[in-house]
């Protein structure tokens, strides 16, 4: 048996806006709500969470792309705009930011002189993997009143909701 949710702050704003609009139909704006709320909920506790490693959530995010690449541990300015939606200026001054820390170096493309390749430091990989460790436990944190099957159920339903946003 399900137990009753309290009301919270998305249902306050539908019941707004039922008083003044009934003929409003505002589950997809609690939806949204919602998601938005956790995002923003979640992308701090993600911030503290890097924090002790001296990094923030954007910086970790270059990171922690270049370490799932995988051995050499190496991609392309190009490449790491493509993957993290940054224009290119956004991943220039993190890429600054982050070579001036030791964490990651830039050299010239030996197949392509034009081009630069981003590497993660060997300090980088060690500070990641913890990092990224750091980051799960918050998320799994978030997710412990929830069955296994629960989050695959989740999961699922954003997955497709990702399809119909994005299409």
């Amino acid at each position: 048996m399900d137990t009753p949710q309290r009301p919270d702050a998305v249902d306050a704003i539908s019941e707004q806006w039922s008083r003044v609009r009934p003929d409003l139909q505002t589950d997809a704006m609690a939806t949204f709500g919602r998601i938005y709320r956790i995002a923003r909920a979640m992308g701090e506790r993600g911030e503290q969470a890097y924090a002790p490693y001296g990094i923030s959530r954007g910086e970790f995010d270059v990171l922690a792309t270049l370490r799932r690449s995988g051995e050499p541990y190496t991609l392309s300015p190009r490449e790491l705009t493509a993957t993290l939606m940054l224009t290119t200026g956004g991943m220039t001054g993190r890429l600054d930011k982050l070579e001036k820390a030791g964490l990651l170096t830039r050299a010239p493309d030996p197949t392509d002189r034009r081009a630069l390749r981003v590497t993660l430091t060997p300090t980088a990989l060690e500070l990641i993997d913890q990092a990224v460790g750091a980051g799960l436990a918050v998320q799994q944190t978030a997710l412990e009143g929830f069955t296994p099957a629960e989050v695959g159920t989740l999961n699922e339903l954003l997955r497709r909701l990702l399809d119909a946003a994005t299409d």
